[in-house]
């Protein structure tokens, strides 16, 4: 939605429309807030990240990250999600590192992969929390992209953004990208920016790593193996010019590919009618890993922010973990 992004005759036209969602938005909180509705409280730091926007903003990659950030401290993390895109109809659902994007959807697939940690997808977090808490050890939660998730109570509330599209012209949907008043990001503890931070944010990087063949995982490559050549970038993620902007800088002669979010491949789609490679994004490759395509490759990325976010972060950590009340409403 481009029209997300400044303030245009469809913008304006939305507007009312943008109020109305806003009104319910509030009120939505509020009830929770005063326990009109209830929400579920847990033995266990229940950290979330999330997001006020639609859209990818890096919030994988950042899950990631601070569950080995828990791990190296000696806590044992698990991960909930969503499962934006399932198809499976059982809730709740422990991710099987060999299991399929197409059953469990790709961040999942991803998380639980990379992060080593137990995930457990569901649409209601509380389940997820639950079966996770009931079957492992696990002493701290993290919960991928819960920040609307009212009826789960949370100790850390970790927001993202994209460093280049932020919150867009500010105003919620319809007519702007926001779920939630751009003032959201006051309540917050930490707003961690995917790009350049402004100040009282933290800056995160998602540093290029090995070239991995998206067939045979083990199969790895320098990710300058392609300076200076051309190759076909693809892209199914909610800023593809962020990646096309990454395999720029290593030097490569990119032939972007635009996909929606999420987007389902068929073989067909990167049937580019030349012998180039093809790279695309770890969230894409899940879903592309039965393709007979021996030019096609992801890159790994990892994310990194500054030590003050680690030991800010951190410090909070054991503060929740001993404050909890452990009631349930």
């Amino acid at each position: 939605m481009d029209f997300w992004y400044s303030h245009n005759t469809i913008s304006q036209l939305l507007r009312p429309l943008s109020g109305l969602y806003k009104g319910i938005a509030a009120t939505r909180k509020f009830l929770y807030q005063k326990n009109i509705l209830s929400s579920q409280a847990f033995p266990v730091p229940i950290i979330v990240v999330g997001n006020i926007s639609v859209g990818g903003t890096g919030k994988t990659p950042l899950t990631i990250y601070l569950a080995e950030l828990l791990r190296q401290q000696g806590f044992v993390p698990g991960i909930v999600s969503r499962g934006y895109k399932a198809n499976i109809k059982t809730f709740p659902h422990f991710v099987d590192t060999l299991a399929s994007a197409t059953d469990v959807g790709d961040e999942a697939v991803l998380m639980a992969r990379r992060s080593g940690c137990p995930v457990v997808i569901a649409p209601k977090r509380n389940v997820a929390i639950k079966a996770l808490l009931g079957a492992t050890n696990c002493n701290v939660i993290l919960a991928d992209d819960g920040l609307q998730h009212y009826a789960m109570q949370r100790d850390i509330e970790i927001a993202v953004l994209d460093g280049q599209r932020r919150c867009g012209n500010e105003l919620c949907l319809p007519a702007g990208p926001l779920r939630e008043p751009v003032q959201r990001l006051q309540d917050v503890d930490f707003v961690v920016v995917k790009g350049e931070a402004a100040v009282g944010e933290y800056a995160m990087q998602l540093l290029p790593g090995e070239l991995c063949c998206v067939q045979r995982a083990a199969e790895r490559m320098d990710n300058k193996s392609f300076i200076d050549k051309p190759v076909h970038a693809v892209a199914g993620i909610g800023n593809p010019e962020s990646f096309f902007q990454t395999l720029k800088s290593l030097g490569y002669a990119v032939i972007p590919h635009y996909f929606p979010d999420h987007y389902t491949y068929q073989v067909q789609d990167l049937n580019f009618q030349d012998d180039l490679p093809i790279i695309m994004t770890e969230k894409d490759a899940v879903k592309c890993e039965s393709f007979s395509l021996p030019n096609l490759w992801y890159l790994n990325v990892n994310a990194m922010l500054p030590e003050d976010f680690n030991q800010n972060f951190l410090n909070k950590v054991p503060l929740v973990s001993s404050a909890q009340s452990f009631v349930t409403l």
